[in-house]
Parts: structure tokens; sequence; C-alpha cells
């Protein structure tokens, strides 16, 4: 895939892994970027910027990827204003760290994860899919190793992750053979987004014994699943796979 004056959309591409991959787009030489948000305003804006200052154009655009009629104003303005859609990269995400507590998983939890982790990657698919038809584009989820694992910072959020790597081999079979549909299932990985969500001295503790049991000896930054969404974006006859970010650690499970 020549990825040479492409338009993409990054879902949550303000900061993180989004931030990472939108990043490797505009030095692929993509001609736009929609940088989707939901709350991270100041985020995206600045992620926008930078994006400018590597000649790219780029357009922060909020919108809740769990609401389809949001997510249908948003593939519509990204079209409308750049004529096309070649990429779209599903990597908004949520979670809440309750663990392995079935008690705490409650409906709230439930809904708020799977709206925007599962339902929001389904709602974005299928609205973009017919434009990345007519691009012979491509897809890329971010999925999760919680996605294999009974661990991770939630039951439902496993769930959802799970849900995430088969609706990718369902949509690669549904926009065949136009559009490739892969994903990105990272481990362990150092953000901003997961310390916050976590506290300081926790994340470190995690980061150091997650570290200390991989094979790489150490943990993903978004750069390294960034590289994972680029490399599928160049692979014209791979589609519904999903890849393993993780330094080697599921090896020794």
């Amino acid at each position: 895939m020549e990825l040479k004056g492409t338009v993409a959309i990054v879902t949550g591409g303000g900061t993180g892994i989004g931030k990472a991959v939108s990043e490797s787009l505009a030095r692929a030489g993509a001609g736009a970027v929609v940088v989707n948000y939901n709350r991270s305003k100041a985020d995206a804006e600045a992620t926008a910027g930078g994006l400018g200052e590597l000649g790219v154009e780029a357009l922060p655009f909020q919108a809740d990827v769990g609401d389809e009629d949001q997510v249908k104003k948003m593939v519509a303005d990204t079209v409308d204003r750049f004529g096309r859609l070649d990429v779209l990269v599903n990597n908004a995400g949520t979670t809440r760290y309750t663990f392995m507590d079935l008690d705490k998983q409650t409906e709230d939890l439930w809904r708020e994860i799977v709206d925007t982790n599962l339902k929001g990657t389904l709602y974005c698919t299928r609205v973009a899919g017919p434009h990345l038809k007519k691009a012979h584009g491509a897809v890329v989820n971010i999925g999760s190793i919680a996605g294999y694992r009974a661990a991770g910072s939630s039951v439902v959020y496993g769930l959802s992750k799970a849900g995430v790597i088969q609706l990718t081999r369902a949509s690669a079979i549904a926009l065949a053979p136009e559009v490739r549909v892969n994903s990105v299932s990272p481990g362990q990985v150092v953000t901003r987004w997961a310390r916050e969500k976590m506290s300081p001295e926790f994340a470190e503790e995690t980061e150091a014994r997650v570290a200390a049991q991989t094979p790489l000896q150490g943990c993903a930054g978004p750069e390294h699943v960034a590289q994972a969404v680029m490399a599928f974006l160049l692979m014209d006859f791979v589609t519904g796979q999903d890849l393993v970010v993780d330094g080697g650690k599921n090896i020794t499970y």
C-alpha cells in the first residue's frame, strides 16, 4: 500500500498509541490525518499541530465512537473535506481497574467499556467501510493481550478486546477483497493514560514486574505498537490477523 497522500482517521488519536500512530502516518507521507477525540481536546489539538509541522493536514475531530450518529458525521465530514478515506485505525478505548472481581463488573462499567471499545470499533468500521472499499484501503484495530488471557484491568475490558479480535476476523471477510482488516494486541504499554488510571507507585511496580518477566526485558511504548500498525498497512496480502506486541511475554505463559 502506498501511504503517500492517503487520508486516515485515527480514533483516540491525540494521546498515547493514537498519537504515535498519527505521527507515524505523517512521517510515511499521509496527506491528511483526522485526530479523533472524545474528551481530550487540548491533546488532540496539540497532536494535530505537531502533525502540521510534519507537513500533514491534520484535523482534530470530536466524536464519541460509541455513538453511531457521531461516527457517521465524522466519516462524512472527512470525506467531504478530503475527498476520500484510505486508512482507519480503531484505537479509542477505555477501562477501569476492577481486575477479576466479578462483583465489580457493574452495568455502568459494562456499558462504558463495551460501547467504546467494541461497539465503537464496529461503528467506525461499518460506517467507513464503503469509502475504504472505494480506496482499496485498510483497517487496523487495537486489541489487547487481555483478549486472550484472564488478566488485565477488568473482566469487561478483556471481553471487549476479545470481541475486537473476533470482529477483526469478521470484518476482514465482510470487507474483502477491497479492504484488509487486521489488529494489534499490545501487552503492558507505558503511556500517560495507563499511569493516570493507576497510582504512580502501582504503575511503576507493574511495569518493573512485567519487564522482568519479558524476554526482551521491557514494556512496550506507544511507538512499538505504532510500528505494528504501520507494518499491517504495508502488508498487501495479509488480512484477518492479530499481532501481539509484548516483547515475547505471551510465549512464556
